[in-house]
């Protein structure tokens, strides 16, 4: 099972960007899906969360400006960025929990590599 994160880029202040996240390999369920960010010099942070069921949750930071959603026929989850600040630079990161795949098997939690949002103010 892999989480390939796409999406990031440069932007300035006030713009948007889309954060794509796609697991693969023989997926039958995804429980938890959420975005995390890591700052340097800074711990990883929790930024959106969406459950199996679509409830969500955000950090306070983030409210009002980033929507998360996901298409499970896809297998994926997406992180609509807008509004966009000097402080959100980071290197995002997605995770799953509790993945099922067709095999049986269970993963607990799966990360994916990391992709850098940069905001120029």
């Amino acid at each position: 099972v892999q989480l390939q994160a796409s999406g990031g880029g440069l932007v300035q202040a006030g713009g948007s960007l889309r954060l794509s996240c796609t697991a693969s390999g023989s997926i039958f369920r995804i429980n938890d899906l959420s975005w995390y960010r890591q700052a340097p010099g800074k711990q990883r942070e929790l930024v959106a969360g969406i459950t199996s069921g679509s409830s969500t949750n955000y950090a306070d930071s983030v409210k009002g400006r980033f929507t998360i959603s996901r298409d499970n026929a896809k297998n994926t989850v997406y992180l609509q960025m807008n509004s966009l600040k000097p402080e959100d630079t980071a290197v995002y990161y997605c995770n799953a929990t509790r993945v099922t795949t067709g095999w049986g098997s269970v993963f607990s939690s799966v990360w994916g590599q990391g992709t850098q949002v940069t905001v120029s103010s």
